[in-house]
């Protein structure tokens, strides 16, 4: 019987091509719910998902013959990783395939906030012509803190080179990265000096709601703050507590503590957060272009090549 692979998700037709030239038999069926793939998973040695539910215990428990679990996308915070390592589970990922439409998304984002794009917008479509409270800021000789220097760090900085800026980076899992882009500095530096704030991190136990009002008390200087991280990383009543005193000039959120309707639109912080001319939300689609999704595929195609089973 051949080694069977179940996708659960949307996946570009890449990766099931590729497997399947690998010798794998590949059922493609995106719209699977989670109750009939507990049903059938024990049939399978790899699952690939991108964010239709959490890959847990019970899921583990139902798949005796599961070797791998491949998540189309950066981060694993959808999977019990643990709990994929105590069963010798292989996890593989592919922050390579979209790490550029991250980069870009928040150079995109920084430039909009900067140049208070989202509010001049509306006031001309409302017949308003104010030059003077649409004036904005330049990128040129400001200090850009990364936390985190992974692949979506990498990428930011290096998008972010020709705007003639200092780039420096903190990652606590990570030493001797200083490159042509960026300095390794130390948190007290990033704090220090940032006039922007953005965030490259996965979500973990740690870092849960790490960026809150301390976290922004100690910022020395007021800052442009952006999440195309994870939302939950960040208090964002914390957000809106600094947005109103100015210590964050603007705010670009691409990832929110709670995401999709209703979830959203019931969080006490919404309403304010939403008519606010200094924040840009997106949804959750830095990640997430024309290219990246068949990038990812190719990425994860070429993980299984290499993976040994």
């Amino acid at each position: 019987m051949h080694k069977k692979i179940l996708i659960i998700d949307d996946l570009h037709p890449a990766f099931a091509e590729k497997a399947t030239a690998l010798g794998f038999e590949v059922d493609n069926r995106p719209f699977i719910t989670h109750d009939e793939t507990l049903a059938v998973i024990h049939d399978y040695v790899g699952i690939a998902v991108r964010t239709k539910f959490r890959i847990d215990k019970e899921l583990f428990d139902a798949a005796p013959q599961l070797k791998f679990v491949a998540r189309a996308g950066a981060g694993l915070d959808n999977i019990d990783v643990f709990e994929a390592a105590e069963r010798n589970i292989q996890l593989i990922n592919a922050p390579e395939g979209n790490c550029d439409a991250v980069g870009e998304h928040a150079v995109g984002l920084l430039l909009s906030l900067m140049n208070n794009f989202r509010k001049a917008s509306d006031e001309v479509r409302n017949g308003i012509w104010d030059r003077e409270g649409n004036r904005g800021y330049e990128l040129k000789g400001k200090v850009v803190g990364l936390i985190g220097y992974g692949f979506m760090g990498q990428s930011f900085a290096k998008k972010l080179t020709g705007f003639g800026v200092k780039i420096i980076a903190y990652d606590k899992y990570r030493t001797g990265f200083s490159d042509d882009n960026v300095r390794e500095v130390s948190m007290e530096e990033i704090v220090k000096h940032s006039d922007v704030l953005s965030l490259h991190i996965p979500l973990t136990k740690e870092t849960k709601q790490m960026v809150n009002d301390e976290y922004f008390f100690h910022f020395k200087k007021p800052i442009f703050f952006i999440n195309t991280a994870r939302g939950e990383i960040v208090n964002t009543s914390a957000v809106l507590s600094n947005l109103r005193t100015g210590k964050i000039l603007g705010a670009g959120l691409d990832v929110l503590e709670a995401e999709k309707f209703p979830p959203l639109g019931e969080q006490p912080w919404y309403d304010e957060l939403k008519d606010l001319q200094n924040v840009i939300l997106t949804p959750h689609i830095a990640g997430w272009t024309f290219d990246s999704y068949r990038k990812i595929s190719e990425v994860l195609a070429e993980k299984l090549a290499e993976m040994k089973l």
